[in-house]
């Protein structure tokens, strides 16, 4: 760590901890050294961050980043620049690529590569499957982020639609479970109708009547349940309906234990065990989007109305919707280029992550002190992420310098993501992402990544 080059920011507008701060920060060695209202010390490099905010870097708890066995759509060097790039600087890996990762000597080979590619700091998910209890047990909660369930929205192996091995894997898994909840039973029913009335023909407008409200909400239903009747570390992923928002408790999110990175409500003091993701696109598209899009919207569960929408966005202020993700899943342009039925969901959104968040602040809606909160503070606190997410001395360096009025505009040449394309395409966001520090290095600043930069394994305070 000693060859890290030290970092001085002055001049910033420091938002943490509630708060929002004029301030200089001192970096050394990877960590924060000392905040300050003014820092007069020799440091290698000299950041000028008059006029920008300063933020803890974004903590990206779902994405996919296909490798191994999926690279043709993405891999962890590129993918990883993207989100530096998108003020993104750790993420947490999901299992479903191939082979899958539903061992731990398959979540460790992962972690081998990691090490070599990773721009950002990165963790991965166990895979939950139908017959891999003994490995949830089994794994390491200092070292891994969560275990993931594909409650009966699946291929393979991890589709996890049977109740006793749900009831059995929310019972004894040792760390956060994060949860797909959609219910395979409803959104099978609803293919088997627009087949029979449109065929190959069935607009993409369809999608979020396949998996409807309904399928969304029995599946987060059982696992809030589930969860509840267990005492589950439960993480509900990419929520998308108005009617989920009604399982989950509002109130202030604070820290008031002696254990600092525990994750308490200010209403009744106890920890907050089941907690709720609302993703960038499901906050920034409606379905008319279906319309212009088509498959480049298409995900799973799918974007709903307007009213969901802003339903989700008026979550985040009452926090029922603790974090925003990305659930970054690239696919190339010729696979999506497919009928309704063979074009395959996700779509990549890392890289335009901040900025797209963004938009909710200068519209109003967000404070930067919410952004932060759902970005950073709780992602830390609900995975209890070591020494991360917070701008506080001692803490790791993982910064993001925005620049909120320079607008950005999404093209084909500035996209980093492998598959080479954006469902932002076209959009002007209204800020920028200036510079991302990745665990006390510049991994992003002028537009280029630095391609010297690694990121770190993620360590959980379990």
């Amino acid at each position: 760590m000693s060859t890290i080059p030290s970092i001085l920011i002055k001049n910033a507008d420091l938002v943490s901890d509630g708060v929002i701060r004029a301030a200089d920060v001192l970096i050394r060695h990877g960590r924060i050294d000392r905040i300050d209202n003014t820092i007069d010390a020799q440091a290698d490099i000299v950041i000028d961050a008059d006029g920008k905010a300063l933020l803890p870097g974004m903590i990206d708890c779902h994405v996919h980043f296909r490798e191994p066995g999926l690279t043709h759509k993405g891999d962890m060097q590129s993918e990883s620049r993207a989100a530096a790039a998108g003020g993104v600087t750790s993420v947490m890996e999901m299992p479903n690529t191939s082979p899958p990762s539903v061992t731990n000597e398959r979540l460790e080979e992962k972690f081998t590569i990691a090490a070599q590619k990773m721009a950002v700091n990165y963790s991965f998910y166990l895979g939950a499957a139908l017959n891999n209890l003994d490995e949830v047990k089994a794994v390491d909660p200092k070292n891994v982020c969560g275990v993931k369930v594909y409650m009966g929205s699946s291929t393979g192996d991890m589709l996890v639609d049977r109740f006793q091995t749900l009831d059995d894997l929310f019972r004894e898994c040792p760390i956060n479970l994060a949860a797909h909840c959609e219910d395979s039973g409803i959104i099978k029913k609803h293919e088997d109708i627009f087949r029979e009335l449109h065929g190959d023909e069935t607009p993409f407008a369809a999608h979020p009547h396949i998996r409807s409200e309904e399928a969304c909400y029995r599946s987060s239903a059982l696992a809030v349940e589930l969860a509840s009747k267990h005492g589950t570390r439960l993480h509900v992923l990419h929520i998308s309906t108005a009617r989920e928002l009604e399982l989950f408790d509002g109130g202030t999110a604070r820290i008031s234990s002696p254990r600092e990175n525990e994750f308490y409500i200010e209403r009744d003091e106890t920890v907050r065990k089941i907690t709720a993701e609302a993703c960038i696109h499901h906050l920034y598209f409606d379905s008319t989007a279906y319309e212009t899009k088509g498959a480049l919207v298409k995900c799973n569960p799918a974007i709903k109305r307007a009213s969901d929408r802003a339903a989700l966005q008026r979550g985040l202020l009452t926090d029922r919707i603790d974090t925003i993700g990305t659930d970054h899943a690239p696919h190339t342009l010729q696979e999506k280029q497919g009928t309704y039925w063979t074009a395959p969901s996700g779509m990549p959104v890392i890289q335009s992550v901040l900025p797209a968040i963004l938009e909710h602040f200068h519209s109003g809606l967000l404070s930067l002190e919410t952004i932060v909160a759902k970005i950073a503070h709780n992602p830390a606190r609900i995975f209890n992420v070591k020494e991360r997410g917070f701008i506080r001395e001692g803490y790791w360096a993982d910064l993001v310098l925005v620049d909120l009025n320079k607008p950005q505009t999404v093209a084909k040449e500035n996209i980093l993501y492998k598959c080479g394309w954006s469902p932002f395409e076209g959009v002007t966001f209204r800020s920028s992402v200036d510079t991302t520090i990745v665990s006390g290095q510049i991994a992003w600043q002028n537009g280029k990544i630095n391609g010297a930069v690694l990121g770190q394994r993620l360590e959980f305070d379990r």
